[in-house]
């Protein structure tokens, strides 16, 4: 069976399950996307890690790399490898000295390890092909953000964030990272770099 190679491509708040959100893979070289909903918990570390942030304590995945880093041991790949019942099965496939290991791990954990190590994502074209939408002439990943509660939600903070000065958007980026509040803080650097390039 070929793999086809996925990239992150979305992360937004799910409107479907409370709570959840929905982590959007698309097809390199392709139109579809395979959108996957995962817990809050693992969004935030993807999230955390694909913004390049650095949280005043390692995350459970950060802790499995430094792990995994000190017994020398490199995850080579995610792999999407089955679905049943709207359920997504991952593996990490993990090298030491020459020797290949399959982790069986939850797709959001996966994928949460895999960006740390910098790693590819793969699926098979069965699975795309069952649970992958297509992206039409007319839509763009950007479809995937977020619905119209996400947007609400995310105006309100906005407004608070653009009447902060500097001195106040450094003192609160502070504050959310102590707090782990990492999607708070995300907002803030976006709103300080916004200044910086002005």
């Amino acid at each position: 069976m070929n793999k086809v190679k996925l990239e992150i491509v979305g992360l937004s708040y799910s409107q479907t399950q409370s709570g959840a959100y929905a982590l959007v893979l698309a097809e390199v070289g392709g139109k579809r996307r395979l959108p996957i909903i995962i817990g809050g918990f693992e969004a935030q570390a993807i999230a955390i890690e694909l913004e390049k942030m650095t949280p005043t304590r390692p995350l459970t995945h950060d802790l499995f790399k430094s792990f995994a880093t000190a017994f020398e041991i490199e995850v080579k790949e995610v792999v999407i490898y089955n679905l049943v019942e709207g359920i997504f099965y991952s593996k990490l496939i993990c090298e030491k000295d020459g020797l290949t290991t399959e982790i069986d791990a939850r797709t959001s954990d996966a994928i949460a390890i895999g960006v740390r190590f910098n790693c590819p994502v793969y699926t098979f074209e069965s699975i795309l092909a069952s649970a992958g939408i297509l992206l039409d002439e007319n839509s763009n990943d950007n479809d995937f953000a977020f619905g119209e509660e996400e947007d609400e939600k995310i105006d309100k903070p906005k407004e608070t964030i653009n009447s902060l000065s500097t001195e106040e958007l450094e003192s609160q980026l502070n504050n959310a990272l102590e707090n782990e509040d990492y999607e708070l803080a995300s907002k803030l650097r976006d709103e300080m770099n916004k200044r910086n390039s002005n």
